[in-house]
């Protein structure tokens, strides 16, 4: 049996790292529910801290500032949109891969529209203000929700359903650019099939924008037609057309 003294020695250490743990998970959640409810404007390491019940010293030698702080909200949420649209994908057969590729795509618009301050943070104004304090992160998302589609896109590579452009129909410029986003998301695939990708996802974020910050709402009062078309075109795109 160890000696008390010894047996109790690392007890302040696994305690603080408890409290720790507690505190930063319960920063988040108020750094959430200020967003959520009141914009990215409102939040502050002051602000949170008053939430916790902390002081703002105490608050800031967690999250070393309002970047750090702003940076581990934007991870969990991060982690929250991609678990959501895991989800979703997971419920439709493997093998149905343009079924996959819709739930997963409406998973994304339906927690956008729901949660339009934490989408504000992951690609709005939020993210913005991130770069704007030397923070380019969003390789973070990149890498988790790209990631998530690409294990879709490869598996139609892989098989020779997907019709992709060859490195050399690219721009060199660009090429180098669509190289460099395969590789965040960390699939095997050529350039070609990450151009596929960035050109399905720049007319998805269009119309994530307008369905968020109510973009020609007084003619598209519901995204979901001009989503469902949207899609049929993406799909058709990707090889694998939806079944109606």
């Amino acid at each position: 049996m160890r000696p008390f003294a010894e047996e109790n020695a690392d007890r302040p250490t696994s305690r603080r790292e408890r409290l720790r743990a507690e505190l930063e998970q319960e920063a988040l959640a108020a750094a959430r529910r200020l967003i959520a409810t009141q914009g990215m404007e409102a939040l502050s390491l002051s602000a949170v801290a008053r939430e916790v019940g902390v002081t703002p010293p105490a608050l800031y030698r967690y999250f070393e500032g309002k970047a750090g702080l702003t940076l581990a909200l934007y991870e969990a949420v991060t982690r929250d949109v991609v678990s959501a649209v895991a989800e979703a994908a997971g419920a439709i057969e493997a093998e149905d891969f343009a079924g996959r590729l819709y739930a997963a795509t409406r998973a994304v618009l339906e927690w956008s529209v729901a949660n339009p301050g934490e989408f504000d943070l992951l690609m709005g104004a939020g993210y913005a203000r991130l770069v704007a304090a030397g923070r380019p992160v969003d390789q973070v998302l990149i890498r988790e929700l790209g990631g998530l589609f690409g294990q879709t896109f490869t598996q139609l590579w892989r098989r020779g359903i997907l019709a992709y452009p060859s490195e050399e129909e690219l721009e060199p410029h660009l090429r180098s650019q669509v190289t460099a986003y395969g590789q965040l998301m960390q699939h095997d695939y050529p350039p070609g099939v990450a151009m596929v990708m960035i050109t399905c996802w720049r007319q998805i974020y269009g119309l994530l924008c307008m369905a968020v910050y109510g973009h020609m709402a007084s003619s598209f009062d519901d995204y979901l037609p001009l989503f469902e078309n949207m899609m049929d075109d993406l799909l058709a795109l990707c090889g694998v057309p939806r079944k109606r």
